[in-house]
């Protein structure tokens, strides 16, 4: 074989592309992914990005061996509620200082992390809690009850059982 025999293309080998028609090429590439990737993310606007809340208002029943004075903690809810010989009230277990969730304990709550003390009324007995426990709108009668975290009601407002 000779040299000039090697300078000459087979008809197989592809013509060389143009440097205008690879860009233009690029071009419409670089278009078609951004179209596919918009259109991929509208696939997902109809689902929202917000995660539900339980609500602010919420039905609890009380165990029928709930002595009177003692607080009763509904599971997953920053509320205790109560008991006694005036009717059935709500107080809330978040603190006033920083929002800690406060612990019930025999004497009233205590917070775990700054260690304020309430009494069982909620009112302070130690900060650094500015001020007391919120107590909460109690509905309801008998062993059902409505309790509604977002109205707040003064401090020995008590629903008649």
């Amino acid at each position: 074989m000779t040299v000039k025999a090697r300078e000459q293309k087979s008809r197989l080998d592809p013509e060389p592309m143009p440097r205008r028609d690879f860009l233009g090429l690029s071009a419409i590439w670089a278009m078609g992914a951004a179209l596919f990737f918009s259109l991929l993310g509208m696939l997902r606007l109809p689902k929202a990005a917000v995660l539900s809340s339980p609500s602010k208002k919420f039905r609890i029943t009380l165990p029928k061996a709930l002595a009177a004075g003692e607080a009763y903690v509904p599971p997953g809810r920053a509320v205790a509620v109560f008991r006694d010989d005036a009717g059935v009230h709500a107080i809330s277990t978040t603190c006033t200082h920083l929002g800690c969730i406060v612990k019930p304990t025999t004497e009233g709550f205590e917070c775990p992390c700054h260690g304020s003390l309430f009494a069982a009324d909620g009112s302070v007995t130690r900060g650094p809690a500015p001020r007391s426990l919120d107590w909460l709108k109690v509905q309801g009668s008998g062993d059902a009850w409505i309790v509604d975290e977002e109205s707040r009601v003064p401090p020995g407002t008590r629903e008649q059982a």
